[in-house]
């Protein structure tokens, strides 16, 4: 019976929503029409820095990476040019009017490069082995249920691909000027603690550095060679 009840706790515990505070503005379609109008900001470029990141994650023509979570698809045209041609990007979501926002975006920008994927919360259906990078942007804090997605995410890459989540500091007005106790609220886990997670689940850690100063970091992982 003691056998029992501790399975029955470890099985709960592996299945309990972590992210719902951060999740509450997706959980409708006006909260994430709202999202969207957010993450379309004019300003998201200057504060962002879309293409230190790109060139952080050293990407190369021909190279196929994931943009888990891609939202709007704010990423996509960066991510797309960086591969060229013959690379490919794939978009991965699991709001079906995110990624239709994403689609427009990628035809309007005239991107031929762009896989859509149609994820969920515990996995982001990833084609298998074949990733040199996987990009987690302002996303890592919205997964509910970590442990599978980033089994997801390991199982795409290659065995040198790497992982890049950036994400909020956990701090006082980490998101943005103003933005108050915000990011304490909202944001799970802070870096070193997200660290710490994502290497217990078949990561080691390659580099963390600041990506925006007293906002965002960045930290890049590689597979282990057993999860």
């Amino acid at each position: 019976m003691k056998r029992y009840l501790v399975a029955l706790l470890v099985c709960l515990c592996a299945s309990a929503q972590v992210a719902d505070e951060a999740n509450k503005s997706y959980k409708t379609a006006e909260g994430r029409a709202k999202v969207a109008h957010d993450l379309a900001a004019p300003t998201r470029d200057e504060v962002e820095r879309p293409r230190d990141l790109v060139d952080a994650m050293n990407l190369r023509p021909g190279m196929k990476v994931a943009d888990v979570g891609t939202g709007i698809g704010y990423m996509l045209p960066y991510l797309s040019h960086a591969v060229g041609a013959i690379g490919t990007v794939y978009a991965e979501d699991i709001a079906p009017d995110f990624l239709a926002k994403a689609k427009q975006r990628a035809s309007l920008s005239g991107l031929t490069n762009i896989k859509f994927i149609q994820g969920t919360d515990r996995d982001p259906g990833l084609p298998g082995g074949v990733l040199d990078a996987v990009l987690v942007l302002d996303t890592y804090h919205h997964f509910d249920y970590p442990e599978s997605m980033l089994k997801g995410i390991r199982e795409s890459l290659m065995s040198d691909g790497r992982l890049y989540i950036v994400d909020y500091y956990k701090r006082e007005n980490a998101m943005g000027p103003g933005s108050g106790d915000r990011a304490i609220q909202h944001i799970r886990l802070d870096e070193d603690d997200v660290i710490k997670e994502v290497q217990e689940h078949g990561f080691h850690l390659v580099s963390k550095r600041e990506h925006i100063p007293g906002s965002q970091y960045i930290a890049v992982f590689e597979k282990t060679k057993e999860p």
